[in-house]
């Protein structure tokens, strides 16, 4: 896989990848949320596109969640999956 196609959120080189809290947002009574307007444009996401919504398990309930953009889902499932695969092999 190129530099291009690996996912920003895949492990690798510490200090080119980074995560970071950057907004705390509140769910309505209809489970609606916000992605603040800044973040949106740093992300480029726009109006009309599909994110993925991925969660993590502890003990059997929920204890992360991250959106990831549908076409960064492939390289971001490769990345972390690629080395586990070739670790069998």
């Amino acid at each position: 896989m190129t530099e291009e196609e690996a996912s920003c959120c895949a492990p690798g080189d510490a200090g080119k990848n980074s995560c970071k809290v950057e907004a705390v947002v509140s769910v309505d009574e209809r489970g609606q949320m916000v992605l603040p307007k800044e973040l949106r444009d740093r992300a480029h996401i726009r109006a009309g596109d599909k994110l993925a919504a991925v969660s993590c398990e502890r003990d059997g309930e929920v204890c992360c969640i991250s959106l990831i953009k549908v076409e960064e889902l492939s390289a971001t499932v490769k990345g972390f999956l690629g080395p586990i695969f070739k670790d069998l092999a």
